[in-house]
């Protein structure tokens, strides 16, 4: 059975970091989004090694320009 465990706190680049430790252990991305009203949306999909790749830089980019706006 599938364990989740609250990530609260940590930042995505905390996340990726450890997913990129233990690459070959992920078998699916897990995404959730809180909105502002409150309500959370998750969803799970199988992806490719590549396509991992791709979206940690794309996370590391957008969190990066907002390190610097905030400077």
């Amino acid at each position: 059975m599938t364990e989740i465990r609250s990530l609260h706190g940590t930042t995505v680049a905390e996340i990726f970091s450890a997913g990129l430790d233990n690459l070959e252990q992920i078998e699916a991305v897990a995404v959730s989004v809180m909105w502002k009203d409150g309500t959370v949306t998750a969803g799970c999909s199988n992806t490719t090694k590549p396509n991992l790749a791709l979206l940690v830089l794309a996370m590391d980019e957008h969190q990066r320009r907002g390190l610097v706006g905030d400077g």
